[in-house]
């Protein structure tokens, strides 16, 4: 009989505004990355639609999020999260409250959407998207510790 204890595994969501970049990238990586370890889930303050170019970076770099889709965080209300990252300033700054002892942090990232829109090419316009996608995984590959700001 194995007397090992198991630690549980950290319930986290990652919140942004519409849950179609940021947050989907983040739920990706976590769970490509840190699936031993978090139990990961994104929403958004609204529903806006998986953005097709974030699908098409994380396939690139070998994470499936085709299946994920855009939820609101009402969706998830039941759910006792140990921790949930805002990873754009609107959700920072709207973030909802959420009940025992989930702890808030923030994490910003640029929005790809926003940077592409000034981009004149499409390859300029994905290099937005593999920038930050990329900037996610480091943040996510430092998990758990990075958590404790």
């Amino acid at each position: 009989m194995d007397n090992a204890k198991t630690t549980p595994k950290l319930k986290i969501l990652f919140l942004c505004t519409g849950n179609s970049c940021r947050s989907q990238m983040a739920e990706g990586w976590a769970r490509s990355l840190k699936g031993d370890c978090v139990e990961a889930y994104s929403a958004g303050m609204e529903i806006h639609g998986m953005n097709p170019n974030v699908v098409d970076v994380m396939s690139e770099a070998g994470v499936d999020i085709s299946s994920h889709r855009s939820k609101h965080f009402d969706e998830l209300r039941d759910i006792e999260f140990d921790y949930v990252v805002t990873v754009c300033g609107h959700a920072n700054e709207t973030c909802p409250i959420f009940a025992g002892d989930t702890k808030v942090i923030h994490v910003g990232f640029d929005d790809p959407p926003r940077m592409a829109a000034e981009c004149e090419n499409d390859d300029d316009k994905l290099n937005c998207y593999r920038r930050v996608r990329d900037q996610i995984r480091d943040f996510i590959a430092a998990l758990p510790e990075g958590l404790e700001q």
